[in-house]
């Protein structure tokens, strides 16, 4: 299993707004700092291709964290369907890029 969301529905009014102006590299820095912070790891040991559980040994609450930040952040759900194809951190952003309007 891979990510775990958090809520569906959550998210925040505007978020997509202000994701339009976010590039790629912000998300995944976003994300890095969140994993760093949350597993206690050097950010510049995370890259797209990192694998959570395999790679971050992430366990469920770790990932659930990641995905409540993603959808608070950028407004953005995600499905247990979504959630469970969701294994890398390049993955991640590339849930939030599709999903909010951001640029791929």
């Amino acid at each position: 299993m891979a990510l775990v969301p958090a809520r569906a529905g959550a998210g925040c009014v505007g978020a997509a707004d202000a994701m339009s102006t976010r590039s790629r590299e912000q998300v995944l820095a976003l994300i890095k700092a969140h994993l760093a912070d949350e597993l206690d790891l050097e950010p510049d040991v995370i890259r797209e291709g990192t694998r959570f559980r395999e790679d971050l040994e992430a366990d469920s609450l770790d990932l659930y964290t990641l995905v409540q930040e993603l959808e608070d952040t950028y407004g953005v759900s995600m499905s247990d369907e979504q959630a469970a194809k969701i294994l890398t951190v390049g993955q991640a952003v590339d849930f939030v890029m599709s999903h909010d309007g951001g640029v791929l």
